[in-house]
């Protein structure tokens, strides 16, 4: 199963498009006995400004996807249950798993009542760069659990 993050803006060269990228890879490496991956980070940038704007730029990714969006209003999840839930929909045979990361005001909530569920970090805001970040540490996190590398410890 190929997973994608997909979000609005692109990250300058910063630590988190570093973090980024080692997480990306390692997830991608990891995953690949398991049928998880690669892991691809998708920028995407919206022509007009606002939410609605960039729900259509992020639609053209999302054909033939389970989609996730990342939404504060979303469910906040362990790692392990989010392992579970990768692992659960790779074994049902979904092709392409997609995890939306909207721009700074976040998704548009019509784009959000289309996926297929919707992670939240918690109560806390986080900056676009961290969120990504995080989420790209989680899905190597997931793959980790799933791999039984002592990686993830409870």
């Amino acid at each position: 199963m190929k997973i994608a993050v997909i979000a609005i803006g692109r990250l300058a060269r910063s630590p988190e498009t570093e973090l980024v990228k080692l997480y990306v890879d390692r997830a991608t490496a990891a995953g690949r006995s398991l049928g998880l991956g690669p892991v691809e980070v998708i920028e995407v940038e919206s022509r007009k400004p606002g939410k609605a704007a960039e729900a259509e730029a992020l639609r053209a990714h999302l054909a033939d996807s389970h989609v996730i969006a990342c939404d504060e209003r979303g469910k906040a999840r362990a790692s392990r249950a989010f392992a579970d839930e990768i692992g659960t929909l790779r074994d049902r045979g979904v092709r392409r798993l997609v995890f939306l990361i909207g721009g700074a005001d976040g998704l548009d909530p019509e784009l959000v009542k289309t996926c297929a569920g919707a992670l939240a970090f918690g109560p806390q805001t986080w900056p676009h760069a961290m969120a990504r970040a995080m989420l790209c540490e989680q899905i190597y996190r997931a793959v980790s659990i799933l791999a039984g590398s002592p990686y993830h410890r409870d």
